[in-house]
């Protein structure tokens, strides 16, 4: 097996326990500055390999891939030291908060030889992938448009103090998620245009950022796509309104994913409607923690990709590229909302040479 460690342990939570419960990557290591949370991961998975200390897992030369879940403005730092010692990387989304360094780390990759894959786990969830087969297998035909959403009623998140800060933004925090979903379907958008507000609730917590948005994105083909997020207002019950969806609308058929609620329905060619559920089985296997927080199975789901990508040679996607053209659509999304007006992302990329 592939040995793996984990950078991170706060969102690497999931991937220690994805990690474990795999038959085909051995977690060696986990590494947190905090050693109170190492020592309280330890205990939870009976799991007593830790370290303070990065340098630790760079200079091991048994490990193979070092998976990274720090904050976003550590990940270009602590991908590029992984790659420079010989490692495979996974990182969690987005995959850099700064483009200018998106060049140096493509090179790299290149240099080395070694594989960066995004962790955007929404794509290894049960609903989503099915959608993807039965879309890849002309169930509805070709594809003409895209909806996605996440909207959640996050307002507990406003009693954290960080995310108050300047720096964090729903955008990249919680819309990146149906954002890779146009992506998926839609790699080549050109253009968004789109509008945002902070609610009531935002600005009463004091909130610094846009928490309710909505955009309108257009494909260099000329189809058009939707995404909306929505994240400090009461939300509908979910056997009416799932909190993050992606609908599919085709020439000749229909499918809807819908995340939390492991709920699948397709129109197919012949008009017949095909509604799947999942079982508590299948609950227990993505949701192991508290509530529905930390997916453990589609972290499983990816790593296990991933580590066949490695063994078997072929490219596991997101990959580097593709997390870089994600983070270039969020920065187009970003400056819509400050200017009010379209922007192609191609005049981003161009900003930093990519």
């Amino acid at each position: 097996m592939l040995k793996i460690a984990i950078l991170g342990l706060g969102e690497g939570r999931s991937t220690m326990s994805a990690a474990i419960e795999s038959s085909k990557v051995e977690l060696v290591k986990v590494c947190d500055r905090n050693e109170e949370l190492c020592k309280q991961r330890a205990k939870e998975f009976d799991f007593p390999a830790y370290t303070t200390n990065y340098d630790d897992l760079l200079k091991d030369e048994s490990i193979d891939i070092i998976a990274i879940y720090t904050p976003d403005h550590l990940h270009a730092e602590h991908v590029k030291q992984a790659l420079l010692h010989g490692k495979h990387v996974v990182c969690t989304k987005p995959f850099i908060d700064d483009l200018s360094d998106a060049k140096e780390l493509l090179e790299l990759s290149e240099k080395t030889g070694k594989k960066v894959f995004v962790g955007q786990s929404s794509r290894f969830f049960e609903p989503a992938k099915r959608q993807r087969k039965d879309f890849e297998a002309g169930v509805i035909g070709d594809l003409i448009t895209i909806e996605s959403h996440y909207h959640a009623d996050h307002r507990w998140f406003l009693k954290k103090e960080w995310s108050l800060l300047q720096s964090f933004k729903w955008l990249y925090g919680g819309l990146s998620h149906p954002v890779d979903f146009i992506r998926w379907y839609l790699p080549n958008i050109e253009e968004v245009m789109g509008y945002g507000m902070i609610s009531s609730n935002g600005k009463e917590a004091g909130l610094k950022n846009e928490d309710t948005m909505h955009f309108i994105f257009k494909a260099t083909d000329g189809r058009i796509a939707r995404v909306s997020g929505v994240y400090t207002s009461p939300t509908q019950p979910t056997k009416r309104d799932s909190g993050m969806s992606v609908i599919l609308r085709g020439t000749e058929g229909a499918s809807q994913a819908d995340y939390h609620e492991l709920r699948y329905s397709v129109t197919d060619k012949e008009g017949e409607e095909r509604i799947i559920h999942w079982g508590d089985a299948t609950l227990k296997y993505y949701f192991r923690f508290e509530g529905q927080s930390h997916h453990g199975g589609e972290y499983q789901n990816y790593l296990e990709y991933f580590a066949d990508s490695i063994e078997q040679g072929f490219t596991a996607y997101p990959d580097m590229k593709e997390g870089i053209g994600t983070v270039a659509l969020l920065q187009a999304m970003d400056r819509t909302l400050q200017t009010g007006m379209p922007v192609k992302i191609a005049d981003i990329l161009k900003e930093y040479n990519l």
